[in-house]
């Protein structure tokens, strides 16, 4: 099976929408202030450090842990960095919102019959957070985080960990996600097609797809958007 479909893009050949939160639905820019700008300034001002001399020491210590359970855990990073991770999201969670037309793509997704269903890294703090403020959970059939199932979804094993729960039938499911990893992930267990977003911050410029088929928001894939093929 092709990372790149070569199939046009039709709602009717999928029964199943699985869907990224971060950066597919509500926009990254979000955690990217959170992470890059806040956590380390608030780390150098605990540890006495300069804001660079923070980013330097953090740097390997995310990296160490990324595309793991740990790198999407808030308690982990509580633990590792000495801060209320937590906390520190609330303070700025006024800062959390959709990306640009993702309700009407949801309520979209519902009328054209189709089962949505979240499938975030996010950790169940984080998420319950962010469903708080946007009532994201308002426009969806199911939600799943990979805290509870055990895997990220980066690890291709977690795809029949979720089929296990949350039946669907991999040929006629339909994955939308930032993560290039995750996407290659879900490629490699069978999901049907595999669609990346290539904009999930709304402050930065779009980046290359890769291997895959691109769209710059979720609104692209409805009827009369442009076409994943067409990216």
């Amino acid at each position: 099976m092709d990372i790149v479909s070569h199939h046009p893009f039709d709602w009717g050949d999928y029964d199943t929408v699985l869907l990224d939160m971060d950066g597919t639905l509500l926009d990254l820019r979000f955690d990217n202030f959170f992470w890059q700008e806040l956590i380390p300034a608030r780390y150098a001002s605990l540890n006495g450090l300069a804001h660079e001399e923070a980013v330097a020491v953090l740097a390997p210590r995310f990296a160490a842990v990324r595309g793991t359970l740990e790198w999407y855990c808030l308690d982990h990073w509580s633990r590792e960095l000495g801060l209320d991770v937590t906390a520190l999201k609330r303070e700025v969670e006024d800062h959390i919102d959709f990306l640009p037309d993702v309700q009407e793509f949801l309520l979209a997704v519902r009328a054209l019959g189709k089962r949505a269903v979240l499938v975030t890294n996010a950790h169940r703090g984080s998420l319950s957070l962010k469903l708080a403020r946007t009532g994201l959970d308002r426009f969806l059939d199911a939600l799943h985080s990979s805290h509870d199932i055990g895997l990220p979804k980066e690890d291709p094993a977690f795809w029949g960990r979720l089929c296990a729960i949350e039946p669907f039938v991999p040929q006629r499911t339909l994955l939308v996600d930032d993560s290039l990893p995750v996407l290659r992930s879900a490629h490699d267990w069978g999901i049907g097609r595999v669609i990346a977003v290539l904009r999930p911050d709304s402050s930065r410029p779009a980046s290359p797809p890769g291997d895959f088929h691109g769209i710059h928001g979720v609104a692209e894939l409805l009827p009369g958007g442009r076409s994943p093929d067409e990216a």
